[in-house]
């Protein structure tokens, strides 16, 4: 709009001109900063600003850029952002439209990784407590994985070579990219439906960390957690770890070692049911040589507080004998007394009224007796 001479920008026409100028020179641009104001609408778009010591930077992260970001956005955090800058017209600001983020120091995976495992860890999903049992001898074994890789040749290979009759089922599914989280979760949530095995080996062969990603998900590892079905994880090499491992019931460090977990070789089994054997034979043996013991113990007891009673009652008998000999006859004539009794027939003479003149009377005394004449 010219006005003597002069060109005179609108503010709509200002914007438009700035906007252009920046995004033709700011395309594709990586900025660092420290993430603050995070907020997250409804829309599922992010809006967030990007600060250093001195300055301060307007971001907005459309959700149809953010939906593949592995880790949590937290304020605070340092990232590297890359986008291009624009300016939002309707406010007349200038700021970056983000279409990759990254975290400073640590690969995105690494901390998606880490922030999971605190977030379940704190939930529980961890503790032994939850984990059950593998059974010593399953009649039927599932297997979820995928039906064409390394991982369930290894353990038909392990499983044909140490009981070869056992029965298996295979869910097959995707073990990694998009929709492999989906079914992998969906694959244990149908065994428990079926309830038509008896334990669960779940896992794949070996890969970088993002091919080993679908064991990292959430959504997997709630549906190991809420499995009523023992869960194998087996996911990787041994060096591997994954959410998956701290969830499941049991950790095996291969798919191979899974296998050998899950059963025992025969011979194993064989020298299982002989110690089982000789336990069972020697069981009877055990007992009968405990109530030996118990007897001999028994009979012991018996005789000391037989040896007792019968002190006591020798005790008894002296104590009663005393007394019976001081109320005696004998003990009365030892102690000075002596008694007379009438001839021939011994009537003990009470009253001298029973005697007359000429009577035969025998007096018994302490040491012997005698023999008078009344005169």
């Amino acid at each position: 709009m010219s006005d003597q001479g002069r060109y005179i920008y609108t503010v709509s026409q200002l914007s438009v001109s700035i906007k252009i100028v920046l995004e033709d020179s700011f395309q594709n641009i990586w900025i660092e900063g420290e993430i603050s104001n995070f907020d997250r609408p409804s829309s599922g778009h992010f809006y967030f600003t990007l600060k250093d010591e001195r300055s301060e930077l307007k971001c907005v992260f459309f959700k149809s850029s953010n939906e593949k970001i592995k880790f949590e956005i937290k304020d605070g955090m340092q990232v590297l952002c890359c986008g291009r800058i624009s300016i939002y017209e309707k406010r007349g600001v200038y700021q970056l439209y983000v279409t990759k983020m990254e975290p400073k120091g640590v690969g995105e995976l690494q901390l998606a990784f880490e922030q999971l495992k605190e977030k379940l860890f704190k939930e529980g999903l961890f503790e032994k407590a939850h984990k059950k049992e593998i059974p010593l001898l399953p009649e039927r074994i599932g297997i979820v994985t995928s039906i064409t890789g390394a991982a369930i040749r290894d353990i038909l290979h392990v499983l044909n070579k140490r009981f070869s009759n056992v029965e298996v089922i295979i869910n097959p599914v995707k073990v990694q990219g998009d929709g492999a989280r989906e079914e992998i979760a969906s694959a244990i949530e149908e065994f428990n439906a079926l309830k038509n095995v008896d334990v669960m080996i779940i896992g794949r062969g070996g890969g970088s960390l993002e091919d080993l990603w679908a064991f990292n998900e959430e959504i997997v590892a709630r549906a190991i957690y809420n499995s009523k079905i023992p869960v194998i994880s087996a996911v990787g090499h041994e060096i591997d770890w994954t959410i998956s491992d701290f969830v499941a019931d049991m950790r095996a460090p291969t798919p191979s070692v899974a296998a050998e977990i899950v059963i025992a070789k025969k011979s194993e089994l064989g020298d299982r049911l002989d110690e089982i054997e000789k336990k069972i034979i020697g069981f009877p043996i055990d007992i009968v040589k405990e109530y030996e013991q118990r007897l001999d113990e028994t009979e012991e007891g018996m005789a000391l507080r037989f040896m007792h009673y019968m002190e006591l009652k020798e005790e008894n008998f002296k104590l009663l004998s005393e007394k019976l000999g001081i109320l005696s006859p004998v003990g009365i004539l030892d102690r000075g007394y002596s008694i007379s009794f009438k001839l021939p027939d011994k009537k003990i003479i009470k009253n001298s009224k029973d005697i007359k003149s000429g009577d035969l009377i025998e007096t018994r005394v302490s040491k012997g007796s005698f023999t008078s004449k009344v005169e």
